[in-house]
């Protein structure tokens, strides 16, 4: 009888009881909660990275680096121009001292460039000196967006001497929106000597997101490298 019930009492011991079973339980579910918690923390974290890096504004400062960068690039050295803007009346910016060399500030910018390739029987006249550029792109800042206008040159953007933007066959793409710039100087600039622009434009803006108040300045240049005619 004694070693029946030490046999028992055994079997009793190498078992799980009902508390055991739930301590058991009760952890399980603790670690099951810990791994949700880090997977959903994990997953919003991720989330939070690709919003901020796909949010507008970035997008938009980005947009604008390439493009203005790009057409600058492009253009004849010779035939840009950097104007003030007066409500919908473009004037040239020029030199306000009589110093020999000066950086000037201008509301907008006017590239001309070859939108045709050159090839070998010059089917477009393009070495013809009196043909500067085929076409033209226009940034200038309107109503807090950075605009671009392009067409066909001539006529060009602006008319000689300054005046309303031309609108015929005139394409125009919003490269930004929010857009403000600073109070002393303005959106484009270039260095001049003895009042002639040296080829290297300037962008400084700033672009502002409106929902969570955050900035980013953008500051680029481009070098025009084509000069035609030599």
């Amino acid at each position: 009888m004694k070693e029946k019930t030490a046999i028992q009492n055994k079997k009793f011991h190498s078992g799980v009881t009902i508390v055991e079973l739930l301590i058991t339980m009760s952890i399980a579910t603790i670690l099951v909660l810990v791994v949700g918690v880090l997977l959903v923390g994990g997953q919003r974290s991720w989330q939070n990275t690709y919003d901020s890096a796909h949010r507008q504004i970035k997008e938009d400062a980005y947009a604008v680096t390439i493009a203005f960068g790009s057409m600058g690039r492009k253009s004849n050295r010779l035939g840009y121009t950097l104007y003030n803007k007066s409500g919908s009346t473009f004037s040239p910016a020029v030199p306000t001292t009589s110093n020999p060399e000066e950086v000037v500030f201008g509301d907008a910018v006017e590239f001309r460039y070859w939108d045709v390739e050159l090839d070998a029987s010059d089917s477009h006249d393009l070495m013809d000196v009196s043909k500067t550029a085929t076409a033209y792109k226009l940034f200038y800042i309107e109503n807090e967006k950075l605009l671009v206008d392009y067409g066909p040159y001539p006529p060009g953007g602006i008319p000689s001497g300054g005046g309303s933007r031309n609108t015929t066959n005139v394409v125009t793409t919003v490269l930004a929106e929010n857009v403000t710039t600073n109070s002393d100087t303005a959106a484009f600039s270039h260095t001049t000597i003895n009042g002639v622009g040296q080829g290297s434009v300037r962008i400084n803006i700033t672009l502002v997101d409106p929902d969570t108040e955050n900035t980013i300045n953008v500051m680029t240049a481009t070098l025009m490298r084509n000069i035609w005619p030599r």
